[in-house]
């Protein structure tokens, strides 16, 4: 019987279908294994389905010859040494599209989160320090009629431009590729260049996916070029922000403010960020919603069946 490894504990719906097929070992904790537990895990097993969270690098790759499938249990995939996979021929997937609707939601949630000065609110009514309703106290931003603009108009950037539509909100989008002009009158788009776009959007939306060529996209010159009132969403990838440039702008309060989902060099952030009042942030939950997590679990553990029935996984990413 071909045997499977889970590298961490997932929804149940993955190790019930496999375990139809296969032997199943999963471990069943939160904490993330080290490099040579996975190793150690992967010894003589036929597949892997890893976390986003994993590092699946060469050595690991290279450390069982009978490994057959790599499913990654992330819509990313830059955690995988994908290139060593190919080589040995390893089918490397990803599990897409399920995560477009939660991020979407989420970025819009971070945007008005921001923009509204929610989280300062929250600790104002914790700290018992809110001493009545004035005229001027406690000011934030609308949506309505503001320019949204957004840097990768894949799945989640184009369900990020639908939502903002009914806010009112005029939409920019700068995109490796442009779209045809009927994807973009039916979303509302204006294609503009990267550099303009950062000088006239009034809130960035970073939906791009994660390239070597997009590391510190927005970078100290970026936010230089940034209106001052402009507010940056981040739930892409986190080296697409240089994190400590971003300090020094929130610190200087050259624009409105930040909200982040992912981080530079996630779990940790850069020391400074957790003091401002001018930045949200959230642990990577762009997707943590029951019903996304557990369509993720279901593709995964698919693209494996399909792997170890020798079919073409549906959703290799290393063809």
């Amino acid at each position: 019987m071909k045997e499977v490894f889970i590298s961490g504990r997932i929804p149940k719906v993955a190790y019930e279908m496999l375990s139809k097929e296969f032997k199943v070992t999963m471990h069943d904790e939160i904490s993330l294994l080290s490099k040579n537990e996975i190793i150690e895990g992967i010894k003589g097993k036929d597949a892997l389905l890893c976390l986003l969270s994993d590092k699946i690098d060469k050595e690991i790759i290279e450390s069982n010859p009978n490994l057959k499938v790599i499913a990654n249990y992330g819509a990313g995939f830059d955690n995988i040494d994908i290139q060593t996979a190919k080589n040995l021929n390893i089918p490397v997937t990803n599990t897409p599209a399920v995560s477009t609707i939660s991020t979407a939601e989420l970025t819009i949630g971070l945007m008005l989160g921001i923009a509204r000065r929610m989280v300062e609110g929250d600790k104002i009514m914790r700290a018992g320090t809110f001493t009545g309703w004035s005229p001027l106290y406690h000011l934030g931003r609308e949506l309505s009629s503001k320019t949204l603009g957004i840097i990768g108009m894949g799945n989640i950037g184009k369900a990020v431009a639908k939502r903002a539509r009914a806010f009112d909100m005029n939409i920019i989008y700068n995109n490796r590729n442009r779209l045809s002009p009927e994807v973009e009158s039916e979303y509302g788009l204006t294609y503009v260049s990267q550099e303009e776009l950062i000088g006239q959007a009034d809130f960035i939306s970073l939906n791009l996916s994660y390239s070597p060529a997009s590391k510190h996209l927005i970078n100290e010159e970026a936010f230089n070029k940034m209106k001052p009132t402009a507010y940056l969403i981040n739930a892409s990838r986190g080296p697409v922000v240089d994190e400590k440039a971003l300090l020094k702008t929130l610190e200087d309060k050259r624009i409105g403010g930040a909200a982040l989902d992912v981080f530079e060099f996630e779990p940790k952030i850069v020391e400074g960020l957790e003091k401002l009042d001018n930045i949200i942030m959230t642990p990577h939950i762009g997707n943590a919603t029951f019903e996304a997590r557990g369509a993720m679990a279901e593709i995964a553990a698919n693209n494996i069946i399909d792997a170890l029935k020798g079919l073409e996984p549906r959703n290799r990413v290393n063809k």
